[in-house]
């Protein structure tokens, strides 16, 4: 899945993807709707067009979970600035964001903070055609890369090579909107990405990949994307607010968890422009990733935050190192 990112100052260049409008279809009615009762309204803005990493969000507001915690809940699409401008602040309570964006904001005193880990460990990773025949960080040599345009893109890459013994400046770097499929087969080599959305269409248009976890090339790169996000504004003012939030989303990603076939239903109705077999085997290959082997879904580890932001800083691609215990919470967790 190629990600919006939003520019703070020098660190976060412009999303290469820019949806606006709102995302979703209206909330589907429910049988214990809380009609009648006065719900609190707010916003939770996408990182990119709809996909399963999003489904606990939909489930919980087309199961009524949301309402059930006295929340009336509009999923909308991110504007060209970008969600995390957006979730910073204030126009909308909360959003999916990413460790290392959130990373970067912060070391420019942007108040944004984690509040849950959508996915427990790092699923994204470089990719390409068989036929490239990239079998490690040492063949991206004389290759072409196409990406968003993010400093930790060729941090990351410069990085595996060199362990690999390889050189980054035999890379052509390649901003690039297209898909991955339409990309690979006209001016790139390879890119990095989700395998829950673009692996896994990989694997139902019958296009054999390799796939390079960056997560297997260095602990520390085992950080957590995505996230969902709110600013410390909303903490200080509205924790009732945040814990209703997260307590309902928490339930949503559950039902997934338990029940990805329903799950996957429930975001094709909700967003019936989907490919529905794509999001039918993404669901299956994502669902037990949420929580995998934490003790509950959203949790988030103290070194996980301190080791990446440590990498991103030795790395060159941080202008100074920030207080990773402000930069997330587990406080809204559910027990």
């Amino acid at each position: 899945m190629k990600r919006n990112r939003i520019k703070w100052g020098t660190a976060i260049l412009a999303a290469t993807i820019l949806v606006t409008g709102c995302g979703g279809n209206a909330q589907q009615e429910s049988g214990e709707s809380g009609a009648g009762e006065d719900l609190t309204k707010v916003k939770v803005v996408l990182d990119w067009t709809p996909n399963t990493n999003h489904t606990g969000l939909y489930v919980a507001r087309d199961k009524g979970f949301y309402e059930e915690y006295g929340l009336e809940v509009e999923i909308i699409s991110p504007p060209e600035t970008g969600a995390d401008q957006l979730i910073a602040s204030g126009g909308a309570e909360f959003g999916v964001s990413y460790q290392e964006a959130i990373t970067q904001a912060r070391v420019q005193d942007v108040p944004i903070v984690s509040i849950a880990a959508v996915i427990q460990h790092n699923t994204s990773g470089f990719a390409a055609p068989v036929a490239k025949n990239i079998q490690s960080p040492a063949d991206f040599e004389g290759m072409r890369y196409g990406g968003w345009g993010n400093p930790v893109e060729e941090a990351v890459i410069a990085a595996l090579m060199q362990e690999a013994g390889a050189d980054v400046n035999k890379v052509e770097f390649i901003n690039s909107s297209a898909d991955f499929f339409t990309a690979t087969a006209q001016d790139i080599d390879f890119a990095w990405i989700y395998y829950a959305w673009t692996g896994v269409e990989a694997e139902l248009r019958g296009e054999e990949i390799d796939m390079l976890y960056v997560k297997d090339y260095s602990e520390a790169l085992d950080y957590y994307t995505p996230v969902l996000a709110t600013n410390e504004q909303m903490i200080a003012e509205r924790p009732e607010v945040v814990r209703a939030f997260i307590a309902a989303t928490s339930e949503g990603y559950r039902y997934a968890i338990d029940q990805p076939e329903e799950a996957a239903e429930l975001l094709i109705a909700a967003e019936p422009d989907l490919n529905e077999e794509l999001v039918r085997a993404s669901q299956i290959w994502l669902s037990p990733r949420y929580q995998e082997d934490a003790d509950r879904w959203g949790e988030q580890k103290p070194e996980v935050w301190l080791n990446y932001m440590e990498w991103m800083a030795d790395h060159g691609v941080l202008e100074g190192r920030i207080d990773t215990e402000a930069a997330f919470t587990n406080e809204f967790l559910p027990e």
